[in-house]
């Protein structure tokens, strides 16, 4: 019981996805537990009674919410390997409002380009792509985010990449035409052994969407 992890999580959330490539990134042995979010479990219930959503990390029975939050603990918790957050006390607020700035800005307009149609689909994509040259500009030449170092921005941002492709095909652009270096960062973060096994194929997303829309009663 020393050291029991459960991560409750469904595989097509980018933000499930933070929480299993922190927990890669730590080496640390996990069992993973998928979730239907159209059926919840009494389990995602009792562990997350005010949201209900996933992802949720249960520490020995104890249950951890909010991807960003989850990931940050997994970093306090195990912090021998792979630091993800800055020490420095400045490199690690600009790290939080980074990681912030993704989570307020790049959800919405993405759901509009898979859940919307029309100009809604468009004002979306537009939206969308701003935010993306903001992050773009930030990144600027560095390796990642934080620098030399994968880190918590990294791992904030990379799930909406399983996802480029079906954004592409459903709204009709290139992301790469749009900011080449962020698909170059994104690349390489795929490299990384934690993210090629926390990330989905992206073909899968792109299947999965029409089912899901349906399953929302938006198609």
């Amino acid at each position: 019981m020393a050291n029991e992890v459960i991560l409750l999580d469904y595989w097509p959330s980018m933000f499930g996805m933070r929480a299993r490539i922190a927990l890669e990134e730590k080496n640390i042995k996990f069992d993973y537990r998928e979730q239907n979010l159209f059926n919840k479990s009494q389990i995602l219930v009792e562990m997350n009674p005010v949201h209900k959503k996933i992802p949720v990390l249960i520490h020995n029975g104890k249950p951890v919410c909010e991807s960003l939050i989850v990931v940050e603990y997994i970093d306090e918790t195990w912090p021998g390997e792979n630091q993800l957050l800055p020490s420095d006390p400045y490199q690690r607020a600009q790290a939080k409002f980074w990681a912030d700035f993704i989570d307020k800005k790049v959800y919405g307009p993405t759901r509009l380009i898979w859940a919307g149609k029309g100009e809604e689909q468009e004002a979306g994509k537009k939206e969308f792509i701003e935010v993306l040259k903001t992050l773009e500009s930030e990144l600027g030449d560095k390796t990642y985010f934080g620098g030399e170092t994968f880190g918590f921005v990294d791992i904030a941002f990379i799930g909406f990449y399983s996802w480029f492709d079906a954004y592409e095909k459903l709204a009709n652009f290139s992301i790469e035409a749009e900011c080449p270096k962020l698909i170059a960062w994104a690349q390489r973060c795929v490299k990384r052994e934690s993210v090629a096994k926390s990330l989905p194929d992206s073909d899968k997303i792109t299947k999965y969407v029409p089912e899901l829309k349906k399953k929302l009663g938006i198609e």
